[in-house]
């Protein structure tokens, strides 16, 4: 019973059906009798039992005859004569109903079903009318295999002969742009790569006003970041302390106790701010802060207050929210400030170019706001080489060029004395970052550009191999100024991409004093509504000031952060 798999013995579902009414008849009074008790005390002498139902099992299975093949002579194909596989042509079928019936019951398995149930008889049976019927019948299948195959194949040849021009009418049209262009050669700019002249980017007709944006904007100026805040029409939630007697017990006692809470007679107490900081601390998370510096934060506002006498009429949570307040000013206003117009014009008077690199993860939109960073240095009257040393991605070039035709459209040189403000110099793909960087600079140099705007792939933290080379361009041309692109839409990563990003700078570099990040440009703004903690997250960790805002899609849609407004976004609630 076991090994049933291994050695199949028909007999033994019978052999237990058996023994299990043999066992049950024998012993049923006794079970009945004695109970569950007869189960473990009783001794069940059922051995000679067993072999005789083994035995009867043995001898029914020996009795059954094993199932004979059929000889040739007693199977359909021994029926089949020579004549009835010769094809003859031009017979019309006569059963064709019939034929597809049999054919439809062969695929079905059903082909017993036609076989007589005695070969003798079926051989006595057979007559020469019969074998013409079975002729018929192939000679019927065979000929509508045929007009089956003519026929697809005469649609085949129908459908094919107007094929041409059915593609000439119908073919798929491409789709016209409002500002494209059609003509597939005007379009083509992969042989225009002439470094350093201006015939590399023509000039390109489109509106002015969808690059723009801002019609009534000052030529020039960097706006600051606005955020119109709402706080003061909001009520403020005052938070009471435990220790403050309620209002509710009336008379003069709940008044005096009141002011009790107000004036400033009491020095604040760890306990009294922890529920306060605690509401600040998530407060802050939910505005994208990184978490460890949101703790931080809470912790330096809990040390400065600690011990201070609360001012008269104040609350702990209006103290606390004040205090967290300045010290968010202060972390946004770092002690360096990059001016970079001043630095620029440093730079004109020593007769060198201006060089700043951007550096920065995948998609954050390096190329995009150095554009805008040109158009900006651009309406300030200084003229800009656009070095691509993303010769990584596909299309990075491409993007560049079609930018620095677009700024080229909107500076012509005809404004400027026929020369080009802007200019693109590439030297296309799989090439050294670093050393088109050097050549890209002492071009700018010996043609008078006064900035280079360095464009650099983009690279994880974590990649080792690409950050050494990226240290090794930065410190190799030594630029003026490092900026790290990063996205506002990011949380704690900003603090993992920031610190790596500085720590591979530093052990990458062969200088002592290796050259880190100088300041950020954070981008996508726009998207994240009232989420402004990523600013905070990155000017804590690195001390540098963000330089840059991005704030949309246009080549004017770049802001300069103003710490006030971005505190305030943070704070509301």
């Amino acid at each position: 019973v076991g090994f049933q798999k291994i050695l199949t013995l028909t007999y033994v579902d019978k052999l237990i059906d058996d023994v299990h009414k043999e066992f049950r008849d024998k012993y049923r009074n006794e079970f009945q009798q004695k109970g569950a008790l007869g189960l473990l005390n009783g001794t069940f002498d059922f051995k000679d039992d067993f072999m005789r139902l083994l035995r009867e099992a043995e001898e029914s299975s020996k009795v059954r005859a094993p199932t004979v093949m059929k000889t040739f002579e007693q199977s359909l194909k021994s029926q089949k004569t020579v004549k009835c596989m010769i094809e003859t042509r031009g017979e019309k079928p006569k059963e064709k109903v019939k034929n597809k019936k049999n054919k439809g019951s062969k695929k079905d398995g059903t082909e017993a079903v036609a076989v007589p149930s005695k070969a003798s008889a079926s051989d006595k049976q057979l007559s020469a009318s019969g074998d013409k019927e079975e002729l018929t019948k192939d000679e019927i299948l065979q000929k509508n295999r045929e007009e089956f195959f003519r026929r697809h194949m005469k649609a085949g040849e129908k459908s094919r002969s107007p094929k041409p021009d059915a593609q000439k009418e119908k073919g798929k049209k491409p789709r016209v742009w409002d500002l494209g262009n059609s003509n597939a050669k005007v379009l083509d700019y992969s042989n225009s790569a002439t470094n350093g002249s201006a015939e590399a980017c023509p000039v390109e007709e489109f509106d002015p006003d969808m690059a723009l944006g801002d019609k009534n904007r000052e030529p020039g100026r960097l706006y600051d970041l606005e955020y119109e805040s709402d706080d003061e029409a909001e009520e403020e939630k005052v938070v009471q302390n435990p220790s403050k007697p309620s209002v509710k017990k009336g008379g003069l006692g709940g008044m005096f106790g009141m002011l009790k809470g107000l004036v400033g007679s009491k020095s604040l107490t760890r306990q009294d701010m922890d529920p306060v900081l605690e509401k600040m601390k998530d407060h802050l998370i939910a505005k994208n802060v990184a978490a460890e510096i949101a703790v931080q934060l809470c912790e330096s506002v809990a040390k400065k207050l600690e011990g201070k006498v609360m001012g008269t009429f104040t609350t702990v949570t209006s103290t606390v929210k004040q205090a967290l307040q300045e010290a968010l000013v202060q972390i946004l206003q770092p002690q360096r400030r990059v001016d970079v117009l001043r630095d620029v014009m440093d730079a004109q008077r020593h007769r060198r170019p201006y060089v700043v690199t951007f550096c920065g993860v995948n998609g954050v939109g390096k190329s995009t706001n150095l554009a805008k960073i040109s158009f900006w240095l651009m309406e300030n009257g200084f003229s800009v080489l656009i070095a691509a040393c993303d010769t990584f991605r596909a299309g990075a070039v491409e993007q560049l060029r079609t930018h620095t035709r677009r700024l080229n459209a909107l500076h012509p040189p005809e404004s400027h004395g026929g020369r080009a403000m802007v200019q693109l110099y590439e030297k296309g793909y799989g090439k050294d970052a670093a050393g088109i960087a050097m050549e890209a600079i002492s071009y700018a140099r010996n043609q008078g550009f006064d900035v280079v705007l360095v464009d650099t792939a983009g690279r994880m933290q974590d990649n080792a191999p690409l950050m050494t080379a990226l240290a090794k361009l930065i410190a190799v041309n030594a630029p003026d100024l490092v900026l790290f692109v990063g996205e506002a839409l990011v949380g704690n990563e900003a603090v993992d991409q920031l610190v790596k990003f500085n720590k591979a700078l530093a052990d990458h570099s062969m200088a002592q004093t290796p050259r880190l990040i100088d300041g950020i440009v954070l981008t996508k703004f726009d998207t994240i509504d009232d989420k402004v903690g990523a600013a905070i997250s990155m000017t804590y960790i690195t001390s540098k000031p963000i330089v840059f805002v991005g704030t949309g899609q246009t080549y004017c849609d770049l802001r300069s952060l103003n710490a006030k407004a971005v505190v305030a976004a943070l704070m509301k609630a």
